[in-house]
């Protein structure tokens, strides 16, 4: 009898096991415990200002790292800690658990919606070119890049106005990867590139800091849509994903949200006038 107990709670074991496995989002719930055990959360950034920043002491800030820091605390884990990382490197960089989430302006389309399990969106922005004063060439579109065969357009590498670019027309050799704003700002200043492209605020916030007069913005870029960006999560983190979003809402509901990101310069109505499934089943 003492040896059919044994196997009797060995089978009851194991029924567990699989009853556990079969619950949708239980296998991933320990991953919220994993961060509030080890006291932070591992992101990754671009440093694209207001998105994203790192001040000189290292510390961290923007629209997206600042809802994430305050989402973070509000699940019981203290605090974010970042990485730099190129656009096209952050997907990856999650999927080889690297970072925890990217909090970076990393815009919602089908395809990284399918590789990546996204927030409810938190900033949304439309796209600009920086250039020099007058727009001496006249740019309006990527199109107008595209059709000017001496033109070149920087753009960060894997990013949104790379492939902007790109699908445009402009040719892989006048698409230029540039690592970070101030860089961009230089090549343009420099005659280096004839334009630089990133969303409004970023470009805004460069023209503001670099206080040049003889540098323009052209906003918005014709033809480009206006995206949205949210927290994105490692595919099987969806209960993390689920209890973000849960927290998001509440934010959003009593106008935290609003109180974090405007100041930076984002529309909280933005935000909140569309969805996940909206922008992820967007063509």
């Amino acid at each position: 009898m003492k040896k059919l107990g044994i196997l009797a709670g060995v089978a009851g074991l194991a029924l567990t096991a699989v009853l556990a496995a079969s619950i949708p989002g239980s296998a991933d719930d320990s991953k919220l415990e994993q961060l509030k055990s080890q006291g932070f959360a591992r992101v990754a950034i671009a440093n694209e200002p207001p998105y994203t920043a790192v001040a000189a002491d290292g510390k961290v800030s923007g629209a997206a790292p600042d809802v994430a820091r305050e989402i973070f605390k509000r699940l019981g884990v203290g605090d974010i800690v970042a990485s730099i990382s190129e656009y096209g490197a952050m997907i990856p960089g999650l999927k080889a658990g690297r970072f925890d989430v990217v909090t970076a302006g990393l815009f919602m389309k089908p395809e990284r919606c399918a590789a990546v399990a996204y927030s409810e969106p938190v900033l949304c922005d439309a796209e600009a070119m920086l250039v020099k004063k007058g727009n001496p060439k006249a740019f309006k579109s990527y199109e107008d890049v595209a059709k000017d065969t001496s033109a070149t357009i920087g753009a960060p590498g894997g990013g949104t106005e790379e492939k902007l670019a790109l699908n445009a027309g402009v040719p892989r050799e006048r698409v230029i990867v540039v690592p970070d704003g101030q860089s961009g700002l230089k090549m343009v200043q420099d005659g280096r590139i004839d334009a630089y492209s990133l969303p409004v605020l970023s470009i805004n916030d460069l023209m503001k800091k670099a206080n040049d007069p003889n540098l323009e913005v052209i906003a918005p870029v014709q033809g480009a849509p206006v995206y949205c960006d949210g927290a994105a999560f490692k595919k099987g983190d969806e209960a993390l994903r689920d209890a973000y979003d849960i927290e998001l809402a509440k934010m959003k509901k009593s106008g935290e949200f609003a109180k974090i990101i405007e100041p930076y310069g984002f529309s909280a109505a933005a935000a909140m006038s569309t969805t996940r499934d909206k922008l992820c089943s967007a063509k």
